[in-house]
């Protein structure tokens, strides 16, 4: 990597040539693409606008979480987790894993710096990769690749739902949601019924406060385990051998063994299978660790979609008003590609590339994507290491031709800050 010298002088925003491809995002998707290159013997640099790796999970998830996935479907590549990890670690032992593969690596990233522009520019066949730091210091990165590897949960969604702002108590979304200890004796509402919002409402329940969950449309529930195995791992193998619609229907049928007629409580199912809706719509099904016997036993409360707040309160569609003291909105997350990436070939409106998994990893002009797979860790494992070899096999056939042609190894650029 060649830096020209910093004159505040002279310039307002150091111009830096880096050979190799600048990752933003260093979660694990960006980690798996570094190891990648480092295996390959690319240099890099990695980018992320926290101050930690994995900052969605080190500090936007509750204490309570764990993976829903067994491990061996979470791992990031030539790195398994420790023997002694259970089948489905804490968050707290997903993070050192995650810090474990960046020491073993040897990834260090550059962390407070914040990418407020990413274009390509076609004059000098470069990306230009514009940044600001914490205090204030901006660098632009030139590169031949960009990596994209913000992912699928870069930024809160919060809904707009008349008088929230008159609402009066407190209302956080679950990216900031910890515990129920704090909430102990409250009636909370938990606005959004995916997996973050039944967990969040198992989760007040066993610090006994009082959830009520907006149940506004139709939910895929399925146990996490079917007759002592994982219900993902039981999927992956009958998909092997059968149908995505013939393996959703023995899905549903033993959802129904298992859990019974969930229709009875208020949770009405989608008329698509939870794996094709997963695949055509990312919408992930609801695997449940509990929650469901707490809404049985009306411990947990279903309520319709939400009309309006008013002061300490919330109508609902169907005229029902019911008071509270907090509300926590577990409505999801979204991408952030398009707020800074200047592109629009290959990424979507909605943030997402434009192709469909597998093929959704390579774009043009050396623009690669990794954790838009909507397949979670395993999905953007595998689109690590096809990013991670194209990259390195080009790389090594740009080395060869300066080698040939006598080329410095780094390329001089001229400033116009």
């Amino acid at each position: 990597m060649f830096s020209f010298p910093d004159n505040s002088d002279m310039f307002t925003r150091r111009c830096v040539w880096v050979n190799g491809p600048v990752i933003v995002g260093a979660g694990p998707s960006g980690l798996a693409v570094a190891a990648g290159l480092k295996d390959g013997g690319v240099p890099f640099v990695l980018l992320d606008r926290a101050d930690c790796i994995a900052s969605l999970w080190q500090k936007r998830t509750y204490d309570r979480l764990k993976l829903h996935l067994p491990k061996q479907f979470c791992q990031l590549p030539n790195f398994p987790f420790p023997e002694h990890y259970p089948e489905y670690p804490t968050k707290k032992q997903f993070i050192d894993y995650l810090e474990s593969y960046a020491k073993h690596f040897n990834i260090k990233p550059r962390f407070n710096e914040t990418v407020e522009s990413a274009k390509y520019d076609e004059s000098g066949s470069l990306w230009r990769v514009k940044t600001v730091s914490v205090e204030g210091a901006e660098v632009e990165y030139m590169c031949q690749w960009l990596v994209v590897a913000t992912g699928e949960n870069a930024e809160r969604l919060v809904p707009e739902i008349e008088g929230l702002k008159e609402f009066g108590g407190e209302v956080i979304h679950a990216c900031d949601y910890k515990s129920g200890e704090s909430l102990r004796g409250k009636k909370v509402l938990v606005v959004g019924c995916g997996n973050s919002g039944m967990e969040i409402s198992l989760d007040l329940c066993d610090h006994d406060a009082k959830p009520s969950m907006v149940v506004r449309s139709s939910v895929h529930i399925l146990p996490r385990e079917m007759f002592g195995k994982s219900t993902f791992e039981l999927a992956m193998v009958m998909l092997r051998w059968l149908p995505l619609w013939f393996v959703d229907k023995i899905l549903l049928v033993l959802a129904w063994m298992i859990l019974g007629n969930i229709e009875k409580l208020g949770l009405k199912r989608p008329s698509v299978g939870p794996l094709e809706l997963k695949n055509t719509r990312g919408k992930t099904p609801v695997l449940d660790i509990g929650a469901l016997a707490k809404i049985r036993s009306r411990e947990i409360q279903l309520v319709p979609g939400i009309k309006r707040f008013s002061c300490g309160a919330a109508e609902f569609v169907n005229g029902e008003k019911l008071e509270f003291d907090s509300v926590v909105l577990a409505t999801g997350y979204c991408s952030n590609v398009p707020f800074w990436l200047q592109e629009i070939e290959f990424f979507s409106k909605n943030g997402f590339p434009k192709e469909p998994f597998p093929n959704g990893w390579k774009g043009k002009a050396g623009l690669y994507a990794v954790g838009f797979t909507r397949r979670g860790i395993s999905g953007a494992s595998a689109d690590a290491l096809k990013i991670a070899q194209d990259i390195s096999n080009a790389w090594k056939e740009c080395d060869m031709k300066k080698r040939k042609l006598n080329v410095p190894t780094h390329r001089r650029c001229i400033s116009t800050f």
